[in-house]
C-alpha cells in the first residue's frame, strides 16, 4: 500500500519512520537528544533531513531510512523539497529560501519570496511540485505557492477552514504538505495533529 516517509519534531523524541496511512509504523529511526528534527525530502536513492538548530542534515538510505553521511549548512533548518530536476529547495525560518545540490547539499544560490514585491517571513514546510513550491508560513493558515527561480508568489490558499483537533497550543499549527503524486490533491496535516486530510486546491473565484 501506499507509504509516507514522515519526519518529527522535538528534542528527545525527534523520529524520522515509514508508515501506511492507518499508522502502521516501520523503519523508525530516532534521533540523538541534541537533535529537532526538521523537513524532510526523498531525493532520488535517498532522503534528506533537516535539524532546526544544529547546523546538521542527514542524508539517509530512503529503504533503510539508515544516515549514510552527515553535513553541516548554516542557519536554521526548517523546510525542505525536491524538485522535478532533483534540486532541493530548502527553507530556514527567513523570507529566503536556498537551493541546493541533491548529492552534496552545496548551496548554489538563495532568493527571496515576494508577495506585491515585499517578502514574505517565516516560510516553513516546503512541497515542490511541478516546478513550483508550496510553503505554509509558521503560525498562519495560508499556504503560498511560488516560484523557486525568481520567488514570486503566484497564488495563496487559505487554508483556516480545516479543523485543528490538536491540544490547544499556539505551536499547534498547520505544518504539513504532502503532494500525493499523480493527483491534484494533497496531504495536509499540523504539529500534533491527531488527524490528516487529504485535500484538493481550487480557485476562490
Amino acid at each position: 500500500g501506499d507509504q509516507l516517509i514522515v519526519g518529527t519534531g522535538q528534542y528527545g523524541t525527534s523520529e524520522i519512520y515509514r508508515t501506511t496511512l492507518d499508522g502502521v509504523k516501520s523503519n523508525v529511526q530516532p534521533l540523538d537528544d541534541q537533535y529537532f528534527g526538521e523537513g524532510i525530502t526523498r531525493a532520488g536513492e535517498h532522503v534528506w533531513q533537516l535539524t532546526w538548530k544544529a547546523g546538521i542534515a542527514f542524508k539517509r538510505d530512503a529503504e533503510t531510512l539508515d544516515v549514510v553521511e552527515e553535513v553541516s549548512y548554516a542557519g536554521q533548518g526548517w523546510g525542505l523539497c525536491a524538485q522535478d530536476d532533483g534540486a532541493l529547495i530548502m527553507s530556514d525560518g527567513t523570507s529566503q529560501v536556498r537551493h541546493l545540490d541533491p548529492v552534496t547539499f552545496d548551496e548554489s544560490s538563495r532568493v527571496t519570496v515576494t508577495l506585491d514585491d515585499e517578502p514574505v517571513e517565516s516560510i516553513n514546510e516546503l512541497e515542490c511540485v511541478d516546478g513550483m513550491v508550496y510553503a505554509n508560513l509558521f503560525t498562519e493558515t495560508d499556504i503560498i505557492q511560488f516560484d523557486p527561480a525568481t520567488g514570486k508568489v503566484a497564488a495563496v490558499i487559505d487554508a483556516s477552514n480545516l479543523p485543528n483537533n490538536a491540544a490547544a497550543d499556539s505551536n499547534n499549527v498547520l505544518n504539513g504538505i504532502a503532494h500525493i503524486p499523480g493527483t491534484d490533491r494533497f496531504y495536509l496535516a499540523g504539529k500534533r495533529w491527531p488527524d490528516l486530510y487529504e485535500v484538493r486546491f481550487v480557485d476562490a473565484g
